[in-house]
């Protein structure tokens, strides 16, 4: 298997040489050529490597599962309006949470307080009552009592 791989390098790398080597020829061949000839050369070499068809090695990148359970995929074309809005969309649902629980935390803390300032509204206390600092506790008690008998 080495042995193979090592043969498969060395043809890439001969072919790579055989390559620039061509490139060059043609480089040296071409600045005889004249502007006009040189410009259709160039556009007639951006048709060709356009019209390629993709490598192997691209096509086959389509969706894979790696050796220690990862997924890739293509590489990301950068964000389109989707993309955003669903990344969007849990931090969207997230501050709606948060704001509906401070909403009701809120409703509750008023009711309890409403709830206090009845009760001491309707029972008859002498003044020094108000001015306990446990007096608060107590009419927490008694109205979640009531509340229970209710």
């Amino acid at each position: 298997m080495k042995k193979s791989q090592t043969h498969t390098t060395a043809l890439t790398a001969e072919m790579d040489l055989w390559g620039q080597t061509l490139a060059y020829q043609l480089d040296i061949a071409s600045m005889d050529l004249g502007h006009d000839i040189g410009e259709r050369l160039r556009v007639a070499r951006q048709t060709a490597l356009s019209s390629r068809p993709m490598p192997k090695k691209m096509l086959r990148h389509s969706l894979a599962v790696q050796a220690n359970g990862t997924l890739s995929a293509q590489p990301d074309e950068g964000l389109n309006l989707w993309r955003i809005l669903v990344s969007v969309l849990p931090l969207l649902a997230l501050v709606t949470g948060l704001m509906l629980l401070q909403a009701l935390q809120q409703d509750m803390s008023e009711s309890d307080i409403a709830l206090l300032d009845s009760a001491l509204l309707l029972d008859e206390l002498p003044p020094d009552a108000y001015t306990d600092p446990g007096f608060v506790q107590f009419l927490k008690i008694q109205i979640h009592q009531d509340t229970r008998h209710d």
